[in-house]
Order: structure tokens, then sequence, then C-alpha cells
């Protein structure tokens, strides 16, 4: 096995061998299931996968897609230091909020927050384009909540593409609105439809869900759009690719025509800008991307020859203390949970999520990882966007992602809040 031109010494190899060439030194017998597959979009582990690019793949096939997975941070370059133009204070919200966000250690905007959220209180149509961890929850979020304020009566719907997503926004904001007297509430699949539908009688300023919730919640008569003025369309890219259009088509069209549009996307494809002409009127476009992968991640690639068991490697990987909190990207739902239970019968601490869990399981899993309960979080690409978990240490793409976008969703998840992070991709030799 072959680790791109990452440092042997570093993974805590000694001598001229890497460590990982070893035999496990606990003696076990791995499941050689685990590394058959060769990453092909057509597996023992579940069904294939079609391609966006065409057909049925997976990005990382050639050596020129591969070299995207190669890229090594250079410490010494610093990136340069953004002056907002404005203060939270500046903003023309209310001073109960300007609290809120001063108790929630919010010090100066990010790029995203100083560009857009002046546009937001002006009730202009924006889209905003910027990658997860940029702060673009808080510059939808901030504005919104000052507009439920000072317009008793409005009512705000908020779409994302993933339970966890949602869940995650509806956190956001109670910190928020803590002492504003409304509420909010997530309307997601996996949990029990009951207690949604309760929460809906109470006329909740924000319902946060997921498409085919709040498509399901509408044909129940739970819930009712017409009163709804504002709407946020949150990784709007990642909804279209994850086959929601018609969904989103569907509940817009049931709002009010007069409406409020927040559109957020990581990329702007033709598919995307389709959408917003379909959906937005004039909307001011805000962009605050700079590079694709984040520079504080360094990227490299572990290739693994013809005839050694890639999860022998990983296994052996994941037992240096270096590895202290890694996030694992497998292709199928049964692949990742069968992956978890083999690294926890190796006494490696892992736990999985994927869109076969209830919310509820998903929730303590996401839980225990952040808590360090559990070193190892094994998951679908459904963890890729908008999860906040904080300090991770490396990205294994155990699996290849089927797209370079979601490879750069994937390893988002490492190198946040300027600290300095690891993606490794597993390349077999074919």
């Amino acid at each position: 096995m072959q680790i791109g031109r990452w440092n042997h010494q570093s993974a805590g190899a000694s001598g001229g061998h890497s460590k990982f060439s070893r035999s496990p030194r606990d003696g076990k017998r791995f499941p050689s299931s685990f590394g058959s597959h060769r990453n092909a979009p057509a597996s023992r582990f579940g069904k294939r996968f079609p391609s966006r690019r065409g057909g049925f793949g997976v990005f990382g096939e050639t050596e020129a897609e591969i070299s995207k997975f190669m890229n090594k941070t250079v410490v010494t370059t610093e990136e340069p230091v953004f002056v907002p133009e404005h203060k939270f204070t500046d903003f023309n919200i209310g001073e109960h909020l300007k609290k809120n966000i001063i108790a929630k250690k919010y010090e100066s905007p990010t790029p995203i927050q100083d560009k857009i959220i002046p546009h937001v209180l002006l009730g202009q149509d924006v889209v905003g384009l910027a990658e997860t961890g940029t702060g673009k929850t808080a510059a939808f979020l901030i504005p919104l909540i000052d507009k439920a304020v000072k317009q008793k009566g409005e009512r705000i719907l908020i779409m994302a593409p993933t339970r966890e997503l949602a869940v995650q926004i509806e956190k956001e904001l109670a910190g928020f609105a803590r002492g504003l007297g409304f509420r909010g509430m997530v309307a997601v699949g996996g949990a029990n439809i009951g207690p949604q539908i309760s929460q809906l009688k109470h006329n909740p300023a924000f319902v946060i869900g997921t498409p085919g919730r709040l498509k399901d919640l509408m044909e129940r008569k739970a819930l009712n759009l017409s009163g709804f003025g504002t709407v946020v369309l949150d990784e709007a890219d990642r909804m279209l690719d994850m086959g929601f259009i018609d969904d989103m088509r569907s509940i817009l069209g049931k709002m009010r025509k007069e409406r409020h549009t927040l559109f957020f996307s990581a990329t702007m494809g033709k598919d995307i800008q389709k959408l917003i002409g379909d959906f937005l009127d004039q909307p001011v476009v805000i962009s605050v991307k700079r590079r694709d992968t984040p520079s504080t991640v360094d990227q490299d690639v572990v290739r693994i020859p013809r005839g050694k068991d890639k999860f022998e490697v990983l296994a052996e990987m994941l037992k240096n203390r270096e590895f202290s909190k890694v996030l694992v990207f497998g292709r199928t739902k049964f692949g990742v949970e069968k992956l978890a239970k083999a690294l926890s019968r190796l006494h490696i601490h892992a736990e999985s999520i994927h869109g076969n869990k209830t919310q509820g399981a998903r929730q303590r899993a996401l839980e225990a990882f952040k808590a360090g309960k559990v070193s190892v979080l094994v998951a679908t690409d459904v963890a890729a966007r908008g999860i906040d978990i904080p300090a991770v240490s490396h990205v294994i793409n155990y699996d290849l992602p089927s797209t370079y976008e979601d490879y750069i969703h994937r390893i988002g998840r490492t190198g946040r809040a300027h600290a300095r992070g690891k993606a490794l991709t597993f390349v077999q030799a074919r």
C-alpha cells in the first residue's frame, strides 16, 4: 500500500516500512468482503448508483481525477485576513436579538453574513453561493428572526436536504431567538409524524423541514403554506441532486405568490440557474467562494495494492492515536452499517449514520461522536453537508464519492474554525 506523498512517519511508522502493511496486532481475521468491491459502483453491498455525470460511475477512477484528492497544505502560508464592513451591532435589528448574538459568542460577521444580512433586512431576494462552514445559517436566521419579531404573524419556511441539517438549523434558531416569544419546529422523516402535526397546530413562526416530510404534512392537511411569505432553500444544489425538485416546486406553489425567497447553494450549474430563474425575483447574488477545497485540509490518497484488503488498512490506521476523531465515508447504507459493526468488533469505538436509521438513532450517534464517546463515525453522504461536528481530525473516503462536489463537502467536515485537518481517499489498484 502506498499513501500518496503522505509522510509515513507522521502516522507512527518506524523504519522504512509503512505500519499499515503489517498484519493486525491482535491477530484477528479481517472480513475480506470489505476490500473486494474495489469502490466499484455496483457491489455486493447494494445497488448500482447512477452518476450525475451520466451512466454509472464514481469520481476518482482516472489518474487525473485521483490527483484532485492530493493537496498538501502549506502551513507557512496565511489566508488573507477578512475585514468585515459591519459589526453585528451595526445591523438594523432589535436589541434583544443583538444580546442573543453576543451571548452565542458571535464577534464579527463572516464574509457571507457581512454581505447578505443587509440585503435580507431590506426584503430583497438573495442567492448566496458559499460552502458549508462559512456561517450561512446565521446569515439568513439573524435577519429573518428580526423580521418575525417586527412583522407579527409572519411565517417562515426553511427547506433543507437532510434531517441533520434541519435539526441543526432549529438548534441555531433556538439560540438566536431565546426570549423573543416565538417558536420553531422541525419536520423531518425518520421521526414520528404525530408530534410534528401537534406542533403545527400552534402555528410556529418557523417551520424547518425536508421536502419529503413537508409534502407529507401538506397532503395530510396539517401544514397550510398559504400564510407563509418567506422561504429559505438551503443547500439547494443538494436537494436537486437528491431528486427533490418536484417536491420543491409543489411546496413553493402552495405559498403566497408575493414571497421573499433566499436561495443558498455551493455550486452554480445550469440546473441551479434555472431554479433561480423560476423561484426568485431579481435576486441579489452574493458569492464568497474562494477555492474548491479548504486550505486548512491536507489531502492525500491511500493506494491499496491489488489483493490487499482495504478494511485491514483502515483498521490499522484507526488504531493510531493521531486518528482521534474520524469521519469515514461509504457509499451504501448496508456497507456503512456493516463497516461500523466490524470496527466495533475490533474494539474500535464506531457508530454509523445512514438513511435506514431513525432520526433519533442518527442524532444519538452524532451526539456520541461529538462528545468523544466514539472515535469513529461511519456515514453515507447524508453527513457530508450541513453537519457541525467540531474538531474532526480526519476524513477518510473509504469508498470513492460520486462526484467531485461530494468530495468537497465530505472533506469540509475537517479543518473547520481555523483548525487543520487531514483527508485521505482510498484508491484501489485496478
